[in-house]
């Protein structure tokens, strides 16, 4: 892949404290995992690079609403989310309560992400962004290239992968800045993405190495 701002954009997925801070709701799954990645300090490294670099940003988030709670069905995982009230908000409408909430981001990212320059697109509602407007922000500002980063790694990072992939799109996963759960039952999702990325993905880097093509 030749990275560049011209073409190349940064995609951040679920940049949210339910998944990266010790106070989310999903910490006992993903916290492991997240300190032995270093997750949190590579996607900070990621926005720096960004910004420093003038690379367009693009965040693809993961909100439940009260009414999303009406489903009458949802995958296994799914409904973990759902009974937990993770990335929960009050409303589609409201901001009541968002900030310093699990829906919300780690303060680390704010500077980053509330500056006015990124673009933060429709909340995704499973995992992909099939239901959300990425694609078509990325397309009106002639992104062919994505580099993909955050959470969570075999859920919604290799949903996003598979579909812009699907899209047309070429795709760099930045390897350790992402993080999955380690499941008694279900098993190591890290692990299981690692695999699906380096077959499907045109590229897996680390954090360092992506940091460096960016410059």
């Amino acid at each position: 892949m030749n990275i560049n701002k011209t073409d190349t954009a940064i995609v951040v997925i679920d940049p949210q404290n339910d998944v990266l801070s010790e106070t989310g709701v999903s910490w006992d799954l993903v916290g492991d995992s997240v300190k032995a990645n270093k997750t949190v300090e590579n996607i900070e490294h990621i926005f720096k690079a960004a910004k420093r670099n003038d690379f367009e940003v693009f965040i693809s988030p993961h909100y439940y609403y009260p009414t999303d709670h009406g489903w009458k069905f949802a995958g296994n995982l799914e409904q973990m989310m759902l009974e937990v009230k993770e990335f929960a908000r009050t409303g589609s409408l409201s901001l009541d309560g968002f900030v310093g909430s699990g829906a919300d981001w780690p303060e680390r990212y704010k500077p980053f992400i509330e500056d006015g320059k990124p673009i933060v697109v429709n909340p995704h509602k499973v995992y992909g962004p099939q239901n959300n407007d990425l694609v078509l922000q990325l397309r009106k500002r002639n992104m062919s290239k994505v580099i993909l980063l955050g959470m969570l790694a075999n859920l919604c990072v290799e949903a996003h992968l598979r579909e812009l992939l699907e899209q047309g799109f070429e795709i760099l996963v930045v390897k350790d800045a992402t993080a999955a759960p380690q499941h008694p039952e279900l098993g190591d999702g890290y692990k299981a993405a690692l695999i699906n990325f380096g077959y499907l993905a045109n590229a897996v880097l680390s954090t360092d190495d992506v940091v460096k093509a960016m410059a």
